[in-house]
């Protein structure tokens, strides 16, 4: 964790979207889960608003910075957020991003699962690249001589159409 570099407070009197909410928490971009809950507890009891209620002029700078703590948490916290707002398509401001944030999380276990799938090997890439250069016609049953999944055959496209002779 790097809870020790970064402004901690934001910065100015600027918005809550003005800010980065990694730079807010201190913390870098890779952080884990649980760097992300360990600064968040350790922000959120130090501008907690109960703990500067004996100071009245304290009181509403720290409640402002406790809310905009908690906003981060809220979005670094949650899977889909979080890719929303690395990706700069997530605005704390816009309710109506419910639906996207559904289809987002949808992509991400997408993704997640062909992650998981096993990797072509270096021969089979090399298949690949020389299937490619000499315009193999996919007899073996694909790309790579491996069958595409739902056993059709798939339709090669020359790398140079042939253009029109203009007279």
């Amino acid at each position: 964790m790097d809870a020790g570099s970064g402004n901690a407070s934001g910065g100015g009197g600027a918005g809550a979207s003005a800010c980065c909410y990694y730079a807010l928490l201190g913390i870098r971009k890779n952080a884990s889960a649980i760097d992300i809950r360990t600064a968040y507890r350790r922000l959120a009891m130090k501008w907690h608003p109960d703990r500067w209620a004996s100071d009245p002029g304290a009181a509403g700078e720290a409640k402002r910075r406790f809310q905009r703590i908690q906003e981060a948490y809220s979005v670094l916290s949650d899977k889909g957020k979080k890719a929303m707002y690395d990706a700069g398509l997530f605005d704390p401001l816009d309710d109506d991003d419910q639906d996207f944030s559904d289809f987002m999380q949808e992509m991400l276990v997408m993704m997640d699962n062909v992650k998981n799938e096993k990797p072509d090997t270096l021969e089979d890439l090399q298949k690949m690249l020389e299937d490619i250069v000499k315009g193999d016609d996919g007899s073996r049953g694909g790309v790579g001589g491996r069958a595409p999944p739902d056993g059709a055959r798939r339709a090669r496209v020359s790398p140079y159409p042939q253009q029109q002779s203009r007279r």
